[in-house]
């Protein structure tokens, strides 16, 4: 399986770790792309900072609400209370507690199991370019800096998930 990681959101850092965890777990070949902000997964200075934002998100549930009053556990939030100070950081804060409660690895711990167990990782060149990093930025799990035609040929005949 091939995942192109475009988004450096901590709601979006998930899908192709837990995938490719899952496919490393059945005896899959992984490679992971982080292209664009999906840099930000694997860059040791932003890795275990990422945040969860309403805005944009039209299917953020509140499951707590269904604690105080039962029937509400699926109650959206308006997209607009995205816009309120702290709201980025109260809903980050209620991802990373509601990940924690179902023991799900931190992003750089998960990082850590997918290079355990095989998986192969690469920065978009173009993307490490344009953003001035050094290799010393990047998770230790990252083989190499590839253009986009290096992923293509890597991915020839998988299953490519863009994320």
């Amino acid at each position: 399986m091939a995942f192109i990681c475009s988004k450096g959101n901590l709601d979006m850092a998930y899908p192709a770790l837990i995938m490719g965890n899952a496919a490393l777990g059945e005896g899959v070949e992984v490679h992971i792309f982080f292209t664009f902000w999906g840099l930000d997964i694997v860059n040791t200075k932003t890795n275990d900072k990422l945040k969860f934002t309403l805005s944009g998100n039209t299917a953020m549930h509140m499951p707590d609400l269904g604690r105080i009053k039962p029937g509400l556990e699926h109650v959206s939030m308006p997209q607009v209370l995205g816009n309120l100070p702290g709201m980025t950081g109260y809903a980050t804060r209620m991802m990373n507690k509601q990940m924690e409660e179902q023991e799900i690895p931190t992003v750089p711990e998960f990082l850590d199991l997918l290079q355990a167990s095989g998986a192969h990782m690469y920065a978009c060149r173009l993307t490490y370019d344009m953003m001035k990093l050094l290799e010393a930025d990047l998770h230790p799990g990252v083989e190499g800096v590839i253009s986009a035609g290096d992923f293509i040929d890597i991915a020839e005949g998988a299953q490519v998930v863009f994320v």
